[in-house]
């Protein structure tokens, strides 16, 4: 009893849980439905407060937040956005690019606000902790500062959608962003009038989500084994 006591006593209440677990399961690439009205800077605040509060190798915390409210920079950037798109077109199957075209894949200038997160890649030199092994560290870690804010925005209401088809060096011209640091993440940020059942594209027919049982490995690459973890897999996606 004492030993199931000390592995439970961490854990969060089933209220704390399950909102834990919704924010995972709704959160949505949003591209529209967004609304004009502007995001209060206190809840503002809070986003880039969990988004700061990310995990990173060695606590090297390489991000930075460009807050992008003017309208003329974010037509420039959703300019940006359509060379980008129109260069990416030729190389979707053939098959596909009708529906290709009728994605909606960006809502830069209907959201309230864009923000572009980004990594310095200096900022850790002086301690190569975590990194001298694998130098992408920063960025990776500069991925969980981007996923921390999306959850948090989604706790509030909050819709966000990452535009990556963009051209990066176009980006950092546009934003002025030194050489060394690179634009991770650029995203819009608005409130929306609703938040869809499920992702956009597995909506629209673009692609439908893996078994989760069909990932998992056993010791090695494709290893055999785990039936019972494949097995509660499946049950918990349903």
């Amino acid at each position: 009893m004492d030993a199931v006591r000390n592995h439970t006593c961490h854990a969060f209440g089933d209220f704390e849980r399950e909102a834990i677990y919704r924010a995972i399961f709704t959160r949505r690439d949003v591209r529209s439905h967004f609304q004009p009205d502007p995001i209060d800077d206190a809840v503002l605040a809070r986003l880039l407060t969990a988004a700061h509060h990310a995990p990173s190798v060695g606590f090297m915390q390489p991000w930075n937040f460009i807050v992008i409210r003017d309208q003329a920079r974010r037509e420039a950037v959703r300019d940006l956005f359509l060379t980008a798109r129109s260069q990416e077109l030729p190389h979707i199957a053939e098959e596909r690019q009708a529906l290709y075209r009728k994605l909606r894949l960006e809502g830069i200038c209907e959201s309230a606000l864009n923000l572009c997160i980004t990594c310095d890649r200096r900022r850790s030199e002086g301690s190569p902790l975590g990194r001298w092994h694998n130098p992408q560290m920063d960025l990776f870690s500069t991925v969980c500062a981007v996923q921390n804010f999306w959850l948090a925005a989604r706790a509030e209401g909050i819709g966000v959608g990452w535009v990556s088809i963009l051209d990066a060096d176009a980006l950092k011209q546009l934003l002025g962003i030194p050489d060394h640091v690179v634009p991770v993440a650029y995203l819009c940020v608005g409130h929306v009038s609703e938040f869809a059942a499920g992702p956009d594209l597995e909506r629209k027919g673009w692609a439908s989500r893996l078994p989760l049982s069909d990932l998992i490995m056993s010791e090695t690459y494709s290893g055999v084994g785990e039936d019972a973890l494949k097995a509660a897999a499946s049950a918990s996606q349903g």
